[in-house]
């Protein structure tokens, strides 16, 4: 195994952390989780730098990338929701919130939850051009990332680093009693319009990037020849 495969192997074996931290109802391991998920997030970029850089490119690579990816996707995606979500007690104070282990994102405009149908928009695009993908390959054509897709996946990586940071940091301001602190209000309602607004640009891009890959390749499944490239 060359050294950008280790990379990818060692970013599957610390999504179940990644996964996992969050729920713990405990600062330090959120902050664990969130660390974790930046090295992973950045392990993203560079075990595909090395690997084009070096010419190391292979198949186990070609097989292990995008798993990885997809199980990082899921990991962070699923907690967030379940920590994320709709409850009576996102509109009461700081500790209320964490006493119940829900956690919003908090804006000027009051708390906006990760609600059922921005996940199934997010994982449903990620299942479909999978699936797309691979009959595609099945025909000869390799259907490469495009730019919008790539900038997708920034908005949201950005996401859910802004979303893992807000675990960390509400669940440890509750516990020092920073809730009624102007410079906390100022922070919370920063992070929250930065999670917000890196919330909506991935999901206007996946829907996007997704009508893009069915017009450029949306004949993959009619039977007409279609012209890929590697």
């Amino acid at each position: 195994m060359n050294l950008p495969n280790a990379f990818t192997a060692g970013r599957i074996a610390i999504t179940p952390l990644i996964a996992w931290l969050p729920l713990a109802p405990s600062s330090a391991l959120r902050l664990t989780a969130f660390v974790l998920f930046i090295v992973a997030a950045v392990s993203d970029y560079v075990d595909g730098h090395l690997a084009r850089s070096r010419k190391q490119e292979t198949d186990l690579g070609r097989l292990l990338d995008p798993l990885a990816d997809k199980l990082l996707l899921l990991g962070t995606f699923v907690p967030m929701f379940m920590l994320m979500r709709h409850s009576l007690a996102a509109v009461e104070e700081l500790p209320a919130r964490v006493a119940a282990n829900v956690f919003p994102f908090h804006t000027p405009i009051g708390d906006i939850p990760l609600t059922w149908w921005i996940l199934a928009i997010v994982l449903g695009r990620e299942a479909f051009m999978t699936l797309f993908r691979q009959a595609a390959a099945r025909r000869g054509v390799v259907i490469a990332a495009i730019g919008p897709a790539k900038w997708k996946t920034a908005f949201q990586w950005i996401w859910v680093g802004a979303a893992y940071f807000w675990f960390f940091a509400a669940t440890l301001a509750a516990r020092q009693h920073w809730d009624d602190l102007t410079s906390w209000s100022v922070f919370a309602n920063f992070n929250g319009l930065v999670g917000v607004l890196a919330m909506v640009g991935a999901v206007a891009l996946t829907i996007y990037s997704l009508a893009l890959y069915l017009r450029s390749y949306g004949r993959v499944f009619t039977g007409a020849p279609v012209r890929g490239r590697s």
